[in-house]
């Protein structure tokens, strides 16, 4: 056998492309074993790692299984990582019922199965991310299951696992894009983490792409009914712009369509949130009017240049508008590694994105196109949630 790594081991769940996982291996950790079921992520995966994956439902592979493939034994991991996908924690009657003991209850969900792991693997730290919705006001049902979790866990398994919460914005550690996410990281014996404190400056589009020549491939066209409408709306704009209170022609009520609606990217700025799977119309855009390549997909979620995600553009982007920037991972790692492992490590994330100097002058915004010019005229304001068109019609 040849000498085992001498980096802190990861288990991975829900790994999808990567992204939590590359900024763990940019902090000194190595992903000892992964679980994902998504074919394209995996194939990602394998193109660009020998991290041993699982590609099956987490819900068929026991925790037994797991420490196998990753060639550890019980406790011997150093962190387990996951964002169980995006569901919404809605099951309250379920929650409620303090029932957290039967894991295995398949209406546990995705949540349930990342308990099930920590609570058999006993990991030294754990890291789970989810969407900001797991901590909204009224809706914390998912958090309410993992603190009552984690309280069974340290009372039958004879740990002190402690929970500490919080929701960030990726662009506060030097990722070009704004993104909010909630983290809750534990360690098993009891020690409570401080989260890391945001940088000084924000990371911009033009820091992050800037470099990249401009592309015109025939796939990153915009195409669909407001396709010739993008190029009149200026860079950091969306839709508004052409509204009775934007700068633009009225062609739309005020706040009738979502915020991403016909959104531009603006040099001077971090990118608004690179979504999964947007509509021809959902935005953000480049600043020349077109899509986002996947190499400026990569550079906005701050995964490596060495690192290639595979599929045709809508697969790359489903792959990374579900990931988690790596810049943050490892500004979280870092951190991690320092205050609940003991290492003498640098704080400082080098997956973050580097100035790039100013940003050139925005483009040139051009007229609306004629056969948009119909529209212009009085449109009533958003009337307010719950009046809009989609209720007045249900």
């Amino acid at each position: 056998m040849g000498r085992r790594s001498a980096k802190r081991k990861v288990l991975s769940l829900y790994t999808g492309a990567g992204g939590l996982d590359l900024g763990f291996e940019a902090a000194g950790f190595e992903t000892a074993a992964a679980v994902e079921i998504d074919p394209e992520a995996v194939a990602t995966l394998r193109h660009n790692r020998s991290w041993p994956v699982l590609d099956r439902d987490v819900h068929t592979i026991s925790s037994r299984e797991l420490l196998e493939t990753a060639g550890l034994a019980e406790g011997e991991a150093d962190v387990l990582i996951g964002g169980p996908p995006c569901q919404p924690f809605s099951k309250s009657g379920y929650w409620a019922s303090g029932d957290t003991l039967r894991l295995g209850d398949p209406r546990a969900g995705t949540l349930g199965e990342y308990l099930r792991v920590l609570r058999d693997t006993l990991p030294k730290t754990f890291l789970l991310e989810n969407v900001p919705g797991l901590a909204y006001r009224g809706k914390t049902e998912g958090l309410a299951l993992i603190a009552r979790t984690i309280e069974t866990i340290n009372r039958e398994r004879g740990v002190s696992y402690s929970l500490s919460l919080a929701r960030l914005n990726a662009a506060d550690f030097g990722v070009p894009q704004s993104r909010e996410r909630v983290f809750v990281i534990g360690s098993r014996e009891g020690t409570d983490f401080l989260f890391p404190k945001p940088t000084e400056r924000y990371a911009t589009t033009w820091d992050a792409i800037g470099d990249l020549e401009d592309d015109d491939d025939p796939a990153l066209r915009v195409r669909g009914k407001w396709a010739d409408l993008l190029p009149s709306i200026p860079e950091g704009q969306n839709y508004l712009w052409h509204t009775e209170r934007g700068d633009g022609l009225p062609l739309f009520g005020w706040r009738r369509r979502y915020w991403s609606f016909l959104l531009k990217l603006s040099k001077a700025l971090p990118s608004w949130t690179i979504q999964a799977q947007p509509g021809p119309a959902s935005g953000p855009f480049h600043w020349k009017s077109r899509r986002l390549s996947a190499r400026e997909l990569c550079r906005l979620q701050t995964v490596p240049d060495d690192y290639t995600v595979l599929g045709n553009l809508a697969a790359v982007q489903r792959q990374l508008g579900n990931a988690v920037p790596s810049a943050l991972a490892e500004s979280l790692a870092r951190a991690l590694r320092r205050q609940l492992l003991g290492d003498r490590v640098d704080l400082r994330a080098s997956l973050a994105t580097a100035p790039r100097g100013p940003a050139p002058e925005p483009e040139p915004v051009r007229e609306v196109h004629p056969r948009y010019r119909h529209l212009a005229g009085s449109h009533a304001a958003h009337p307010g949630t719950g009046r809009g068109y989609g209720a007045a019609a249900r």
